[in-house]
Order: structure tokens, then C-alpha cells, then sequence
């Protein structure tokens, strides 16, 4: 039995994608390993989102070729965003690849991966906008799963190339997305986050009018899955009904991500942004007084071309007096064929650092406060795995979304379960994550 090893880069959305390239696989026959180095052929599939995440995903497949040349290797599959981007040039400047799959190709994964086994090249590159959306997956995330409710996206801001890349928003059907939900329930699923590109313009496309908040009343209904987290929700489009169905609804977190780039009107005008300053303020304090105890995060983009000292500081300004919960930042990168890549007043590289320091700076302080104050608090706890170094249990709260958000580290006297909820009292705070015991 030939052994494949899969190495997933970039977003949510991309895992996806991979865990169903995995189902499609082990259907096919093939041993999934977790170590490259015990691979007959190893997938990479890719992002390209940003500077950075293309040099990430170059540099991971020179580190697997290596292991071609010197280990048993022998086959290499290109997937992903870099494969559908820059297929032509991995093919002509990287050797050691074998096969380049395009996002429309997906389903022609095994036949990729027995030719490049065989030592054979393959390139193909199907329509990423009539590829079948969903499809059964191989879990990689233990108790929590991502569930993909639309590809691609119409927004268009003037920095993104995932229009590019991903194609138009493409919507599932609310049918499939329930039925899939239900089947992640059967596999143990205890927190399901519901994502997409801009997971609140769900259903626009589809069915005419935004739909997020009527999926969530159907998953809900369709599962007893305790947690329901909703990431990516743009400031425009969060409606009346949604922060209603958040609010109402017991098994959605009180958690919403919402990524808001920048708050100068200048900024947001010049990227390309749906809605102004006033929007995102209205979206914040709508949510607030709706919930009150909600966790807000948000990312937020410094060094974008003509961001003055005025609208950087008017972004600070603004990140210390909101206070989010959480936050991420990062520097622009520019694009290739993205209307931002050809703007005047492009930004030092060495400014942007310095932005990004500060701000990430500001909200240091911000989540370090937050954290004391939930000294002695006790709080419900999602067991995810045992630390044997550390001797402790690793899990998240209501107010940690996967991957991008903090931890809670806490002992407990009796052996628990990766799945199982448990109540934790916090003794400690650090700035980003927290410890205690359980109770």
C-alpha cells in the first residue's frame, strides 16, 4: 500500500480543501502518514495569499524535494492557491515537482498522485468556478470542525487576489451544508465554525438576500453540536436577524470575527471597502448592546499605499478605545494584477514593520488587562488535547476561536478526553492565553 503524506498551508478554508483530497485518497486505497520522510509521494497544497505565504509554500516544496534527492520520496503534488496562480511557473522553475492540480481539479487528485508515483507529470488545471463544492472529508481537527459554506468571492477589495484566485462567490446549497453538518456530528464533532470568504454575504448569490442567519437556525435544528462559531463577518452585511439568531440562539458562541482592515474612511475608500468608518462603528456597537458579554475580533491591515501618520494614528486610536478581544494584524502586501499593487505612495518596508509592532503593541496591553480581570472566574473549557511535557490539558474557551486566538492550559485530577467540556477556574493570566484548574 503506497503511503501519502499531505502538508496544508494558509487558511481554514484551504484545510478544507485538503481534508477533502484526503477522503478521496484513502477511498482510492492510499495510506495516509503523517511523516514526509515515510511518503511515497507527498501533496502540498498551498496559499498565496500574501508575500509571505507564497515564500512559505516555495520554501516547503524545496524542503520535500530535498527528500526526493535524498530519501525515498517519489512523487511531489503541487495543489492549492499557489498551484492555480502560478502554475505555469512551478512548473518551469521547480523540478522536483511532479503534478500541479489547479483549485478546479481537485477531483483528479489520485490520478495526479498515481502518475507521480510512477515518476510522471502531470498539469491540470480545470474551471475553479464549475468545481463541485463539498464533498466527504477526512477530519484533521479532532473535536472541532470547519464547515465551508461558500467558495471564492465577490468583494473585491483593491489589495485581495483571491477574486483571482477563488473565483466569484459561489454559495452551497443550505441542503448540503446541513446534511454535511450531520455528519460531522456523527464523527464527534463538538464546535462547528462556519467560514467562507465573507461567511456573512452567504446565500446572496443563491437565493437573493443574505441567508447566514437561516442556515444557522437549520444546523441548529438538524444537530445537538454545543457550539456554533461564526468567523469572517463583514461589518456591511451583518443584519438585524443574524445578530438577533447570534443572540437568541444558545449554541452559537458569543464570538464574532470580523475582519475590518483599517478605520480611516481614506484607507477603507482606497481599498476597495464595503462601508466606512460609520459602518464599522455601527456593526461594533449594534453587537454590543445586542450581547454584551460577545468577544470581538478583528485583523486589521497597516502599511497599506498612502496611509499617512494621521490615518495610522487615527487606527491606533481607535484600537485602544474599542478595546477587541482579539486581534490580528498584518503589513500590505502587494499583489500582482490587484488595482492596490499599482498605487502611488507605496509604503517603506521598514515603516510597515514599525506599524505592525505598535499596533500589535497596543493590543498586547489591551488583551493582557482583559485576561487579569478573569483572575478566579471560572469558565466552560473544550479539551483538545494533553500537553505530556507540560503536564497540563490544552483547551479553549466560548472567547477562543481555533488557531488564530489564545489558550487555556489547566490541570485536572481526573484523566479527560480530547472532546469533552470541563469547567476551568482561572489562576493565572498571561497576555495571550490562560491557566487554571478544573472544578
Amino acid at each position: 500500500m503506497s503511503k501519502v503524506g499531505f502538508i496544508s498551508l494558509g487558511c481554514a478554508k484551504n484545510l478544507v480543501d485538503t481534508e477533502v483530497m484526503l477522503a478521496k485518497l484513502a477511498e482510492a486505497g492510499y495510506e495516509i502518514t503523517p511523516e514526509a520522510e515515510d511518503a511515497d509521494v507527498v501533496v502540498i497544497n498551498t496559499c498565496a495569499f500574501i508575500q509571505s505565504a507564497k515564500e512559505e509554500s516555495i520554501e516547503s516544496i524545496i524542503d520535500i524535494g530535498w527528500l526526493k534527492e535524498h530519501h525515498k520520496l517519489k512523487g511531489i503534488v503541487v495543489c492549492g492557491c499557489l498551484a492555480e496562480r502560478y502554475g505555469e511557473q512551478i512548473k518551469e522553475e521547480l523540478p522536483e515537482v511532479d503534478a500541479v492540480v489547479g483549485l478546479g481539479s481537485i477531483d483528479e487528485i489520485v490520478e495526479a498522485v498515481k502518475k507521480a508515483e510512477k515518476g510522471e507529470k502531470t498539469y491540470t488545471h480545470g474551471d475553479k468556478e464549475q468545481s463541485p463544492l463539498g464533498g466527504d472529508r477526512v477530519l484533521t481537527t479532532g473535536a472541532m470542525a470547519y464547515l465551508k459554506v461558500a467558495e471564492g468571492c465577490d468583494n473585491r477589495c483593491t489589495y485581495c487576489a483571491i477574486p483571482l484566485i477563488r473565483g466569484k462567490m459561489r454559495s452551497r446549497p443550505m441542503e448540503d451544508i446541513v446534511e454535511e453538518a450531520k455528519d460531522l456530528e456523527k464523527l464527534g464533532v463538538k464546535e462547528l465554525c462556519i467560514i467562507a470568504q465573507d461567511t456573512s454575504r452567504y446565500g446572496l448569490d443563491l437565493y437573493g438576500e443574505y441567508k447566514l442567519a437561516e442556515l444557522i437556525r437549520k444546523i441548529s435544528a438538524a444537530t445537538q453540536i454545543p457550539w456554533i462559531r461564526l468567523l469572517y463577518l463583514y461589518p456591511d452585511k451583518i443584519t438585524d436577524e443574524l445578530i438577533e439568531e447570534m443572540k437568541n440562539n444558545k449554541r452559537v458562541v458569543k464570538y464574532a470575527d470580523i475582519p475590518i482592515q483599517h478605520i480611516s474612511d481614506n484607507m477603507l475608500s482606497a481599498m476597495g471597502r464595503h462601508g466606512g468608518k460609520d459602518v464599522v462603528c455601527s456593526a461594533i456597537k449594534r453587537l454590543r448592546e445586542a450581547i454584551p458579554d460577545i468577544t470581538l475580533r478583528t485583523t486589521v491591515m497597516v502599511g497599506f499605499p498612502g496611509e499617512t501618520e494621521e490615518d495610522f494614528f487615527e487606527l491606533c486610536d481607535f484600537v485602544k478605545k474599542t478595546k477587541f478581544d482579539r486581534l490580528g494584524a498584518f503589513t500590505y502586501s502587494p499583489e500582482e494584477d490587484t488595482a492596490a499593487a499599482l498605487l502611488p505612495d507605496q509604503i517603506d518596508e521598514q515603516v510597515k514593520q514599525d506599524r505592525y509592532d505598535a499596533i500589535m503593541q497596543i493590543q498586547l496591553e489591551v488583551s493582557a488587562a482583559r485576561n487579569k480581570k478573569l483572575i478566579g472566574r471560572k469558565m466552560r473549557v473544550l479539551c483538545e488535547n494533553y500537553d505530556i511535557p507540560a503536564e497540563v490539558y490544552v483547551g479553549r474557551s466560548e472567547s477562543d476561536a481555533p488557531d488564530v486566538d489564545g489558550k487555556v492550559f489547566f490541570t485536572s485530577p481526573k484523566k479527560l478526553r480530547d472532546g469533552q467540556f470541563v469547567t476551568v477556574k482561572i489562576n493565572e493570566a498571561e497576555d495571550y492565553d490562560l491557566i487554571g484548574e478544573t472544578v
